[in-house]
């Protein structure tokens, strides 16, 4: 697949980020790049590895249409971006354990030994686990591939916009998902920038740091 990455400064790519309220509408992002933004992203860490973000890519007409009255605050960011990405948690993540493993063991990374061993320690694991312990879990998680999802969109040239106002406790059903298995965490609308954006304040690091 042909890249078109334009940037690996990393420097850049963190200190150009804004969040970007309005795209150029005539910029649309090919499937190809999106899935090869995507697959940078989902190389974010994750809580043993289970990866339980799922990644809707709403970019269709219908679908900007179906999430337009459930952002009804962020209506520019769903009109004029190339796409919106709406990034859940799946609490039944573990259902993906065989297929992560199992791979890890094809590809050389562990004896089938230790991929026994760490599934069946796991599975108790997920069995004592609460809903609300497993929903702080992939919170964390999916925070940490849409962090991972904009700086990838950065160095691709794109800009981006994390949104958490809108209808978490009705997104998941208007797209045909089970919402008590699906946990909504952010919306991030993602598209060529129309404008520069606007520079932020960050607060010192002896504010939001301390040594012991």
């Amino acid at each position: 697949m042909t890249t078109a990455q334009i940037t690996n400064d990393f420097k850049e790519i963190l200190t150009g980020r804004r969040s970007i309220k309005k795209y150029d509408p005539t910029v649309k992002i090919t499937r190809a790049e999106m899935e090869e933004i995507l697959t940078i992203a989902t190389l974010a860490p994750s809580s043993v590895n289970m990866q339980p973000w799922r990644l809707l890519v709403i970019d269709s007409p219908e679908g900007k249409a179906t999430l337009a009255p459930l952002a009804r605050f962020n209506q520019t960011q769903v009109e004029t971006s190339s796409a919106v990405i709406a990034v859940f948690g799946d609490l039944n993540n573990f259902e993906n354990a065989e297929e992560i493993y199992g791979k890890a063991v094809e590809m050389g990374h562990m004896p089938m030994e230790v991929k026994e061993n760490i599934l069946a320690s796991f599975a108790g694991y997920y069995e004592r686990t609460t809903t609300e312990e497993m929903k702080d879990v992939v919170l964390i998680d999916g925070g940490l591939v849409s962090m991972q999802l904009m700086l990838a969109a950065r160095a691709f040239g794109y800009d981006t916009n994390p949104i958490g106002g809108y209808e978490k406790d009705k997104i998941a059903e208007a797209f045909g998902m089970d919402k008590d298995r699906y946990v909504p965490v952010m919306l991030i609308s993602i598209g060529k920038a129309a404008d520069g954006g606007h520079a932020s304040v960050r607060l010192p690091i002896d504010k939001v740091a301390q040594w012991k």
